[in-house]
């Protein structure tokens, strides 16, 4: 699976001129079809989606192109998953967050569970990617409890994201879900050679 921007005509020219390298040997993907289509909860309602998938001409292994809207194997965009995340680290609890986002208390729930098993790996990866990103980092502070801390070191990354790449004020959980290749909530991410 590959994190790519969310305009499907640019993913698609990335295709067409070679532009997209393969994570696993560096080959050059091609086009090969769609992933299965669905429906992404998002904060506006359903967003539809269907994955582009490619294949590299080197190794032949094939990919998901997940756009950085969504977390893999979610029913959520990342920017909502990511509202009940930050609601968390701001000492909300799993009914209420629920309430507040119009999702079932149980999988919201399981957000959070999934979330605090890894907040200090989270905090980790993302507070690497704002020094490597930033020449000079402001890099967040204590931020009350280690969950806070892990969502803040996610909006530090963002922000030194968009200074960078001079874009300005960059979607969080966006970024989250491009650092993460979709898999901020996925088991085995991040591995521990992430986190060194």
């Amino acid at each position: 699976m590959l994190t790519v921007e969310i305009d499907a005509d640019g993913v698609e020219e990335r295709l067409r001129s070679g532009g997209l390298a393969c994570p696993g040997c560096a080959g050059v993907l091609t086009g090969w079809g769609r992933a299965r289509a669905r429906a992404v909860r998002g904060p506006d309602g359903a967003v539809a989606l269907v994955p582009r998938r490619s294949r590299c001409t080197g190794c032949s292994a094939t990919h998901v192109l997940l756009p950085v809207l969504v977390l893999a194997r979610r029913a959520d965009t990342a920017a909502v998953i990511g509202a009940g995340l930050a609601a968390k680290a701001a000492g909300a609890g799993h009914r209420l967050i629920a309430a507040l986002l119009g999702r079932p208390a149980g999988t919201v729930r399981g957000w959070l569970r999934r979330f605090a098993g890894r907040v200090e790996a989270v905090r980790t990866v993302f507070t690497r990617w704002c020094r490597a990103l930033a020449p000079d980092p402001v890099l967040p502070g204590p931020a009350g409890s280690a969950w806070a801390d892990a969502v803040a070191a996610v909006d530090a990354a963002a922000a030194a994201a968009g200074v960078r790449f001079g874009l300005g004020v960059v979607p969080v959980w966006q970024v989250a879900a491009a650092v993460s290749t979709g898999r901020l909530l996925s088991p085995g991410w991040p591995a521990p050679a992430d986190q060194c």
